[in-house]
């Protein structure tokens, strides 16, 4: 690799190294504020290469690698490089990470207390989870929750925002001073443009905080809301997990132990407005 960025995020460090300068600059850009990884060893590596010599400026096309790598991956053009870069963050997070529970899900925390969102795509889990940070929860994390198998705490992951057509308009107006990377057309997704975190997530990202709310949203249809059991959310969250199965008892465990000692409701919501209006209601309600 020619060029190399490493940072922490929470309690994980990772090294990414690339073929090309221009990913490792923007990866520079939006994670100026992170710490590096603990005496400079990184967790999980990460690799953006070509496949071919040639493919470094002739059609420069992007692999996605490191310590765990999915063989048949397509690579994707340069100009996605920064969302290879965070893809492969990801990858080694959902394949290689045995120190928490994984979980899909944005998370928040007020209080001392974390509300977790979790849903399919398009849901609106990551757009709600910056809404939110706005409006003076701090924000843990978008893309995963690390939950203590040992504690029950969830961990600090507040990695960039990754933010997805309509939503970017809505988070911007939201803030217009708001740190952004650049936008990136084309994707499999639509557009996506990655929000930085704000500062108060950055100062308090090694501290954990205690589970309170289990919140399943859906966008796109009239404001309803209802309780989920249980045996319910225990279900949703299992295959909201990318390595519940790879820890075996301490998985189980740790989901159990979850869904018992922390109410869990779902939402649906037409737009960001009544969103944030819901979730403050049932966080008043708790």
């Amino acid at each position: 690799m020619r060029h190399f960025f490493s940072v922490r995020i929470g309690p994980v460090g990772f090294r990414v190294g690339s073929d090309w300068r221009a990913p490792i600059d923007q990866l520079g850009r939006l994670y100026a504020a992170y710490p590096k990884p603990r005496d400079g060893v990184p967790d999980f590596s990460v690799r953006l290469f070509a496949a071919r010599p040639w493919r470094r400026v002739l059609r420069p096309s992007v692999m996605i690698g490191g310590d765990y790598m999915l063989p048949d991956a397509a690579p994707l053009p340069l100009s996605l490089g920064l969302l290879a870069a965070e893809m492969g963050m990801n990858l080694q997070m959902a394949l290689g990470q045995r120190r928490y529970l994984l979980l899909h899900a944005s998370a928040v925390e007020r209080d001392g207390r974390v509300l977790l969102m979790t849903g399919e795509s398009g849901a609106g889990k990551s757009t709600l989870a910056a809404l939110l940070a706005m409006r003076g929860w701090r924000l843990m994390g978008d893309e995963f929750a690390l939950l203590d198998p040992a504690t029950g705490l969830v961990h600090a992951f507040p990695r960039l925002i990754s933010l997805k057509n309509e939503a970017i308009a809505v988070v911007r107006a939201a803030d217009p001073k708001a740190q952004w990377g650049p936008a990136l057309a084309g994707t499999p997704k639509g557009t996506i443009r990655h929000l930085v975190p704000n500062a108060d997530a950055l100062a308090a990202m090694e501290s954990p905080a205690a589970p309170a709310l289990i919140l399943f949203p859906r966008f796109g249809f009239a404001a309803t809301e209802r309780p989920v059991s249980p045996s319910e959310a225990f279900v949703r969250l299992t295959q909201a997990s990318t390595n519940y199965v790879a820890l075996g008892a301490r998985g189980f465990d740790a989901l159990t132990g979850l869904v018992k000692s922390v109410p869990a409701r779902a939402i649906d919501y037409p737009d960001a407005a009544h969103a944030t209006a819901q979730v403050e209601a049932i966080w008043r309600a708790l």
